[in-house]
């Protein structure tokens, strides 16, 4: 064996003791993943146009719109309020459905 491995990780390391390249702090960081439906989304300017109104909701850390489904799944620190969601889509010109 060589010392390498036999060096304990710390934490912040790479690699955790178990070998794996995630301490666990990424899952404890990820938020609450909501997915949306949205009418009217048909290409990639009406993706971008829905992600960046949706990306200004206090709490939102991430924001994936799919034209091709319709769906928006949305990553905040904390649930959001439907009422913001709906109005942020409504800004971007279109219509939130509900939850997928």
């Amino acid at each position: 064996m060589t010392a390498e491995t036999d060096t304990p990780r710390t934490a912040g390391s790479c690699c955790s003791s178990t070998g794996s390249c995630d301490d666990g702090a990424a899952g404890a960081r990820a938020g609450v993943t909501t997915v949306y439906e949205v009418k009217g989304m048909t290409c990639g300017h009406c993706e971008g146009a829905v992600s960046e109104e949706i990306s200004g909701i206090e709490g939102v850390t991430s924001v994936k719109a799919e034209a091709s489904s319709g769906r928006v799944t949305v990553v905040s620190t904390a649930p959001l309020s439907e009422d913001a969601v709906r109005a942020a889509v409504d800004e971007a010109g279109y219509e939130l459905v509900g939850r997928a």
